[in-house]
C-alpha cells in the first residue's frame, strides 16, 4: 500500500516554510497511543472478560486454528521440531504449514506467553496488539515522514488502523490484522533511495520481508504489487524523470540486496511451499464468490455504528471478508479531497497524487474478481482478474482482499487533505463547519463496535487433567467426534491445550488446514474425506442415525487403522462452528460403528484394539 515519495514528504526542519514544532505534539503522540489501545480493546472487548471461555462468533474455526498455530509453534521451538511441517495433524500424511498461514514469527516471539497464559489468551493479546500497532505504525509514518500536522496524522492512522476491512479481519485473522507491517515495509522501500546506504537499507528490508512472509505472505504479496503499481506510475511521469534517474542506481542495488537476503532467509520455507510434501497449487476458495461486490464499496460494514443501526448489508461472502465497505459518504469525501489536493499541487505533487489514484483504481477493479458482481447479482461481464487469476501466486489469493489496498490510499487522501486545510490557515466559519460536517458524516458511521462473541465449549477434563495419556501411547493418535475440520475444530483446541501445558503429544486424523485434494490439483480444507469421518459428520449435522451394516463397520475399522487411532472420544459438549452438533445421534452412530463406549470422566470413549 503506497506512500508518496519526496513530493508529499514532510519538509526538512531546515526548510524556511516549515512552522516551528508545536508544543502540543507530544500530547498528540500520547493521544494517538491511548486512542489506538482503547479502540483495540473496545473492538476485542467481548473476549477480554474471559479469554479462555469466549470465542469469536462468526469465525470461531479460524480462531481455533490460530490458537493451535501459536501452541504448535511454541512446542516446535522448545522441542526442536519442524515449525513448518507437522505430523500431529492429518495422520498419516501430515500438514505442510508453509502453504498455510503459519505465523511462525508470532509463534516464536510469543512462545513464553503461550506457555504462561495459554493459546486463547495469547491469541487475544496478539490480535489486540495488531489492531493498535497498525494504527500507531501508520500514525508514526504520517507524522514523522509525510505530514506537518500530527492531528492530520492521527486521523489518518486511526482510520487506516480501524477501517472496516481491518475490523472485519479482526474476526480471528492474526495475519491480516498485522497491518503494522505495511507502513514499515513501505518506509524501508523508500529508504533505498538514500545515496551510499544501499547495502544497509537492503539488509534491513530483506529481513523485514522475511518476517512479513512468515506472518502474512498474502499481505506481503499485495504490498509488493501496490508498490509496483505506485512506483511505476510515479516514475513514468515526466516531472519525475530527473529524480528517477538520480535515485535508480542506488534503489536497484538496495533492492537486489533485499531480495538476496530474503531469499536466503526464506529458502527452506519457499522450497517447502512450492516443492515440499502436501503442497498444492492455487486455493480451494472460489474467486467468483470471494470477489468484491461493486456496491460493497458504498455499503456500511456490520460491526460499525451504521451496521448496528441497521444500515449494514450482506454483500460480503462472510462477515470476515468485508474488505471495502467504506460507505458512500466516505467515497464522495475521498474524491473531494483528491480534487482539493490536485488543485493546490505543483507538477511534482500531482505526479504522486496521480500514482495514488491509479493505484486505488487498479486495486478496486482487481478486487471485483473475474466477473462483474453488483448488489449480489453475478454477471458474465469479464474483468482483468480473469486473466491474472490463472497466474501462479495470483491463483492462491482471494481477489476481494485486494480491496484492502484501497483503504490506506483513502486514509492518505483524508490525512493529506486535513494537513492541507490546517496549513492554509483560517477560513470562514461556514467553510470550516462544512469540512467538519463532511468528515463527521463520512467517518462517524464507520466507528467500530465490539466483535460478536459466544461462550465456547469447555475442553473436557479428560484432556485438561492429562488422563488421555493413559489411553494413547507416545506418538499415538486420538480422535474426537466428529473428526476435526473447520466446522468442528475441537480436536485442535484439545491438542493446543496439551502442547501449551506440556502434557506431551497426541496426533489427530484430519484437522483444519489447507492441503491437496481439490479439483484440478488445487487445495482444499482438510484431507480428502473417508467413509468414517463423512458418516459421523452427517449424523452430527443432521441428527439422523444412518443404517449401519457389517461392511460399514469393517470400513470404519479400516479407517481407524489407516489413521493409527488408538482411542475415539466424544465429549459432553462439542463445538459446531457453522451448525449445532446433535450429540445423541453422533453417539448412537459411533456406537453402531465401534461398539459400546465406556464412560471416562466427562467423555465417552471407544478403545481401538490393535490390528
Amino acid at each position: 500500500m503506497p506512500i508518496p515519495p519526496s513530493q508529499l514528504a514532510k519538509p526538512s526542519p531546515e526548510s524556511s516554510d516549515v512552522p516551528a514544532t508545536p508544543p502540543w505534539n507530544r500530547r498528540i503522540d500520547l493521544i494517538a497511543v491511548v486512542a489506538a489501545i482503547v479502540l483495540a480493546l473496545w473492538v476485542t472487548s467481548g473476549l477480554w472478560s474471559a479469554p479462555n471461555q469466549r470465542a469469536i462468533t462468526v469465525n470461531s474455526s479460524d480462531q481455533a486454528l490460530f490458537e493451535w498455530l501459536l501452541a504448535y509453534g511454541a512446542h516446535a521451538l522448545t522441542h526442536g521440531e519442524n515449525p513448518l511441517f507437522t505430523y500431529l495433524l492429518n495422520v498419516p500424511d501430515g500438514v505442510n504449514l508453509a502453504v498455510n498461514t503459519s505465523i511462525t514469527v508470532y509463534a516464536a516471539v510469543f512462545a513464553p506467553l503461550t506457555y504462561l497464559i495459554g493459546p486463547p489468551a495469547t491469541f487475544l493479546v496478539v490480535l489486540t496488539l495488531n489492531l493498535a500497532g497498525t494504527a500507531l505504525a501508520w500514525y508514526w509514518l504520517l507524522s514523522r515522514h509525510l505530514l506537518r500536522s500530527r492531528l492530520a496524522a492521527l486521523l489518518g492512522g486511526l482510520f487506516i488502523g480501524f477501517a472496516p476491512g481491518m475490523v472485519a479481519h479482526a474476526n480471528a485473522h492474526l495475519n491480516w490484522t498485522a497491518g503494522w507491517l505495511v507502513p514499515i515495509i513501505v518506509w524501508r522501500v523508500f529508504q533505498l533511495r538514500q545515496p551510499g546506504r544501499w547495502l544497509r537499507n537492503g539488509l534491513v528490508l530483506g529481513v523485514l520481508i522475511a518476517v512479513a512472509f512468515s506472518i502474512a505472505a498474502e499481505g506481503l504479496f499485495f504490498t509488493a504489487l501496490a508498490l509496483g503499481v505506485f512506483l511505476g506510475t510515479w516514475a513514468l511521469t515526466r516531472a519525475q524523470r530527473a529524480e528517477v534517474r538520480a535515485a535508480l542506481p542506488c534503489f536497484l542495488r538496495g533492492l537486489a540486496v533485499a531480495a538476496a537476503v530474503a531469499f536466503v532467509l526464506l529458502a527452506y520455507p519457499l522450497w517447502l511451499h512450492f516443492f515440499g510434501p502436501q503442497r498444492f497449487h492455487g486455493t480451494g476458495f472460489d474467486p467468483i464468490i470471494h470477489a468484491e461486490d461493486i456496491a460493497a464499496y458504498g455499503a456500511f460494514p456490520q460491526r460499525s455504528l451504521a451496521g448496528v443501526a441497521g444500515l449494514d448489508t450482506s454483500l460480503a461472502p462472510n462477515p470476515t471478508e468485508e474488505n471495502s465497505f467504506l460507505g458512500l459518504p466516505l467515497l464522495v469525501l475521498a474524491i473531494v479531497c483528491f480534487v482539493l489536493l490536485w488543485r493546490a499541487a505543483d507538477p511534482g505533487r500531482r505526479a504522486t497524487l496521480r500514482a495514488l489514484g491509479v493505484t486505488a483504481l487498479v486495486f478496486t477493479v482487481l478486487s471485483w474478481g473475474p466477473r462483474v458482481k453488483i448488489f449480489g447479482e453475478h454477471t458474465e461481464v469479464p474483468l482483468p482478474y480473469a486473466l491474472l487469476g490463472k497466474l501462479p501466486v495470483f491463483n492462491a489469493a482471494l481477489p476481494s482482499r485486494l480491496a484492502l489496498v484501497v483503504t490506506p490510499v483513502v486514509g492518505l487522501l483524508l490525512a493529506y487533505a486535513v494537513d492541507r486545510l490546517i496549513a492554509t490557515g483560517p477560513r470562514s466559519r461556514p467553510v470550516r463547519l462544512g469540512w467538519a460536517a463532511a468528515f463527521a458524516l463520512a467517518l462517524l458511521p464507520l466507528l467500530p463496535v465490539p466483535l460478536l462473541t459466544i461462550q465456547r465449549e469447555p475442553i473436557p477434563t479428560f484432556i485438561t487433567s492429562g488422563t488421555w495419556r493413559e489411553y494413547v501411547s507416545p506418538g499415538g493418535a486420538l480422535t474426537p467426534l466428529p473428526l476435526t475440520l473447520d466446522v468442528t475444530p475441537d480436536g485442535q483446541r484439545w491438542q493446543a491445550y496439551a502442547l501449551a501445558h506440556r502434557q506431551g503429544e497426541f496426533a489427530i486424523p484430519s484437522g483444519f488446514f489447507l492441503g491437496p485434494g481439490g479439483p484440478d490439483g488445487r487445495g482444499q480444507i482438510g484431507p480428502v474425506p473417508r467413509y468414517t469421518d463423512s458418516v459421523l459428520l452427517r449424523a452430527a449435522q443432521t441428527g439422523i442415525v444412518p443404517t449401519i451394516t457389517n461392511a460399514d463397520r469393517a470400513e470404519a475399522r479400516a479407517d481407524l487403522r489407516y489413521w493409527r487411532v488408538e482411542v475415539v472420544v466424544l465429549a459432553d459438549q462439542v463445538h459446531g462452528a457453522k451448525f449445532p452438533i446433535h450429540l445423541t445421534a453422533l453417539r448412537d452412530t459411533a456406537t453402531e460403528l465401534f461398539g459400546q463406549p465406556e464412560r471416562v470422566g466427562d467423555v465417552w470413549l471407544w478403545r481401538v484394539p490393535p490390528a
